[in-house]
């Protein structure tokens, strides 16, 4: 063979435009050039927030007076809750916490009016759910402010000697859940829902592509088998790979890292297959539009991506705007995080978790039948 030589400025001149000929056919990933960077700066510069405002906070309220009325609308021109009715009792508060409905349960006990005027110093009890501490940290540092505008307003005329000296009134706060606010209790078992995904999309994705590039998607397509029969074929294998990594992930976050688990195993089991079954189904149909394996790589990277931002695994969904959360609802991983966390440390009950339940069994649905209609019966 005849050497090449020296450098050619004309040889890789023709390299380079091959290369972009070859950039300009694959529309998909020239896509993703311009679609990650600007997903990226829209999620971090508008839906990212990790101080979330208007909060939902539910009343308790044994008691109404012009002191107790004060502290709620103080509370919502703070900006960090937002009322969203009264209960009727501690046991419904629980309840609304426990379920998520509410983020804060703000208690105003009978007499509390009467206490404060004779100077008994009563206190208000303001319960949170504490799962996030990221979420619910600086609301809570802005109670006991709250409550000194609210003497320094009402405290007037007749009733000025509430104001002189210590507070007239205390605010009492219960962190639920997590009441040491350690953030490892929060992230720790939030893990297992990414990890799932990134796993069971990246794997599934690739199986119908490798399949193509192998050349034995010839044989699939001459056996006598329907597209939906070929999607649970292949999903099967991967929700036993699914079970061990939810095995491995269980037992390291309780022994190593000592998050309590507060709830019933089987029922993490059984909200873990359902979570697993969205995320194969979100695999079988990358896997089905991609055509080749890189493809598949490129769109579990732009789904995995909103997934990690919008779920309120890194960053509190309650901070983002509403937009946002319409997105974030979407996801799977945003109730499976729900689920994770309420069955870890809130000890939820299976008809507690049922508002996160329904979300993912229509989106497996869903996306089930989006994949099998997008099954190709032909390799054109």
């Amino acid at each position: 063979m005849k050497a090449i030589g020296t450098f050619s400025f004309s040889r890789w001149w023709a390299m380079v435009l091959k290369e972009f000929l070859q950039l300009k056919r694959d529309r998909l990933t020239f896509g993703m050039v311009i679609g990650i960077p600007l997903v990226q700066l829209a999620l971090f510069g508008y839906a990212i927030n990790t101080d979330p405002k208007h909060m939902p906070t539910a009343i308790i309220a044994a008691d109404r007076s012009e002191f107790t009325r004060s502290f709620i609308a103080a509370l919502e021109r703070s900006e960090y809750f937002r009322i969203i009715g009264e209960l009727p009792d501690e046991r419904a508060g629980r309840r609304a916490l426990a379920r998520g409905e509410a983020m804060f349960v703000l208690n105003i006990p009978a007499g509390f009016t009467r206490d404060l005027l004779r100077g008994d110093r009563p206190a208000l009890l303001v319960e949170a759910d504490a799962t996030d501490p990221v979420a619910t940290g600086t609301a809570l540092g802005s109670v006991e402010q709250i409550a000194r505008s609210v003497v320094r307003k009402d405290a007037g005329g007749a009733l000025s000697y509430l104001a002189a000296g210590e507070a007239p009134f205390g605010v009492h706060v219960h962190r639920l859940y997590n009441p040491e606010a350690n953030s490892r209790n929060n992230i720790v078992p939030g893990l297992m829902g990414v990890i799932l995904t990134l796993m069971m999309v990246l794997m599934t994705g690739l199986a119908m592509t490798r399949e193509r590039e192998r050349g034995t998607m010839e044989n699939m397509l001459a056996m006598p088998v329907r597209p939906f029969e070929v999607m649970a074929g292949k999903v099967v294998p991967y929700i036993a790979i699914g079970l061990v990594q939810i095995t491995l992930i269980l037992l390291v976050a309780v022994f190593v890292f000592r998050v309590p688990f507060m709830g019933n195993l089987v029922s993490l089991y059984l909200a873990a297959l359902l979570f697993v079954a969205a995320n194969l189904t979100v695999g079988i149909m990358l896997s089905s539009l991609a055509k080749n394996q890189l493809q598949a790589m490129q769109m579990t990277v732009f789904y995995f991506l909103p997934n990690l931002l919008l779920s309120g695994f890194m960053f509190p969904f309650q901070g983002m705007p509403g937009w946002a959360q319409c997105i974030g609802n979407v996801l799977p991983l945003t109730h499976f995080n729900r689920l994770v966390r309420g069955l870890f440390l809130k000890g939820s009950e299976w008809w507690d978790l049922w508002p996160s339940i329904w979300p993912l069994m229509v989106f497996t649905a869903v996306v089930m039948a989006i994949a099998v209609k997008f099954y190709r019966k032909t390799l054109d």
